[in-house]
């Protein structure tokens, strides 16, 4: 079939805009997606109702069936939440869960704390932005429920570490990726000879978006810097409202499941670790098997970059399964509380497949309408050299906004950013290079269109448009003055000065939050 191009026209945003626009307003995520995807289907097919008929039948059955095969990627991903479901519903019938927020409530003594262990194990789980998400709100669930910590704040906890660790860690499915992306643009400017790695580690300074957003969450954890919706919801928690009852049950949260008295802190961490380290191993593993295949010699960075994330997400799902169902039988749970536990941890995550499926499916319709070849266009003019930095993630952060995804705006962003460089001045490619990853990160952030922001909310059991507004504030301000430091770093030309221009402004910022939120 043909279909029409909208690469050079603004309407290329109308099914983003649409989708985010009604999902803000109506907090009806299905319904508003559903309307953007049929949007972008009548304007590819010159609203021809037939062939608009054929053409998401085609996006739908590609969700699932794509070029003669299954869509791997996806029923490995949709694989990982069922299972990952099945393991939190197990952990909490055996009492583990119970045990372990018992456990931790001798130990930590205040909601600081409680924030600050979910952050830190954010940090330490880096492998995956997907994975992070939803196994550390596995973990840290019970123990923020314990202290009255909303499952908005969980989900900012979550989702502010998850993108912001991956993107600046070259040992992850990130970071493996960006050097990828970055060996491919050096090579075609002729800079082969600079090592990709240590390029990477050269922008990690430059990635002023995520080393801040990092910072403002530790502040928000340490200092209780609650604003806006969030301190609505802070507040609700308190009067032990986790979560707005009236809108139902949030993704990612099963029905009240009896626990165990029995339950020991083992039943929650073993499971847990095994589900970790098995994913750790099949990403080597499968990333080591293609390099063998292209007769590459075997390197951790290149088996980072060339693994099968999706089915090392599912295959380590498989083994954690595996190992919390012979503990609860070693824990002689009864056999019909495992079935219902199965049963019930399975349902929980339909409501965020469903959410993802429409996502994806929106994501494929943006594709075709190359809404971020737009995106890309309007970097085209004459713009100074010394605002190209700021322009980059100004651009980065609309594109992946507007198209939910930071790996697309990589893929789009990077080369143009670079080739802007090489043609203007060679000294702001890597300044350039990164605030494109800041701006990307930023933009997922903000959009209810991301992959990663649905996650993370599946992950805290929070309500999905809860997570984005209650989120969005703290992105905000870090993007404005990751703004600033990029502008100072363009005209100075010093990543130091940009990043203490940007260091001063997150001070005074913390300061105006502490006042806002009556710290002060």
């Amino acid at each position: 079939m043909t279909l029409i191009s909208y690469a050079d026209s603004a309407l290329s945003l109308l099914p983003p805009v649409v989708a985010i626009v009604l999902a803000v307003l109506t907090r009806k995520v299905l319904l508003s997606l559903g309307l953007g995807i049929l949007v972008g289907t009548l304007l590819l097919n010159d609203f021809a109702p037939l062939a608009s008929a054929e053409f998401l039948a085609h996006r739908v059955t590609n969700l699932v069936w794509s070029d003669g095969a299954l869509n791997s990627w996806n029923l490995y991903i949709l694989g990982f939440l069922l299972l990952l479901g099945m393991i939190t519903a197990l952990i909490t019938v055996s009492g583990a869960a119970r045990a372990f927020a018992d456990w931790a409530r001798q130990r930590i003594r205040c909601k600081r704390d409680a924030k600050l262990l979910t952050m830190f194990l954010g940090c330490v789980v880096f492998i995956d932005d997907y994975f992070n998400s939803l196994v550390v709100g596995s973990i840290s669930r019970p123990l923020t429920d314990r202290y009255y910590i909303s499952r908005a704040k969980l989900a900012y906890l979550l989702d502010s570490t998850a993108a912001p660790v991956c993107v600046i860690s070259p040992v992850s499915s990130w970071g493996a990726y960006i050097i990828a992306l970055i060996g491919g643009i050096l090579a075609t400017h002729g800079m082969s000879e600079a090592g990709h790695l240590s390029v990477f580690i050269q922008m990690i300074p430059m990635n002023f978006y995520a080393i801040f957003a990092l910072l403002l969450l530790l502040c928000v954890a340490f200092m209780g810097l609650d604003v806006g919706p969030m301190k609505a919801h802070e507040q609700n928690a308190m009067r032990g409202n986790l979560y707005d009852e009236s809108k139902g049950t949030p993704p990612g949260a099963s029905a009240d499941l009896p626990e165990a008295d029995s339950g020991r802190i083992a039943g929650l961490f073993v499971p847990i670790g095994t589900l970790v380290f098995a994913t750790l191993f099949f990403m080597i593993q499968s990333g080591a098997s293609a390099l063998a295949d292209e007769q590459l010699p075997f390197s951790l960075i290149g088996a980072f970059e060339k693994t099968d994330v999706g089915g090392s997400l599912f295959f380590g799902a498989l083994v954690g399964l595996g190992v919390t169902l012979v503990q609860a039988m070693m824990q002689k749970v009864e056999s019909k509380l495992i079935i219902t536990a199965l049963t019930q941890g399975a349902r929980s995550m339909v409501p965020a497949i469903y959410i993802l499926l429409f996502a994806w499916t929106i994501a494929g319709i943006i594709g075709e309408l190359e809404t971020g070849k737009f995106m890309a266009s309007l970097a085209s003019g004459n713009i100074p050299f010394a605002l190209l930095p700021a322009a980059m993630f100004i651009l980065a952060g609309l594109t992946a906004f507007a198209t939910g995804t930071s790996w697309g705006t990589f893929g789009i962003m990077l080369p143009i950013a670079a080739d802007m460089a090489m043609g203007s001045h060679t000294a702001m490619m890597l300044p350039m290079l990164a605030a494109v990853l800041a701006g990307a990160v930023f933009g997922d952030h903000c959009s209810p269109i991301s992959d990663t922001t649905i996650l993370s909310s599946t992950g805290a059991s929070c309500h999905h448009i809860d997570h984005v507004v209650t989120q969005l504030p703290y992105a905000l301000i870090v993007a404005v003055i990751s703004l600033v430091g990029y502008t100072v770093m363009g005209f100075t030309e010093s990543v130091w000065a940009g990043f203490g221009a940007t260091s001063v402004l997150f001070v005074l910022a913390v300061i105006g939050l502490r006042i806002k939120a009556g710290k002060g």
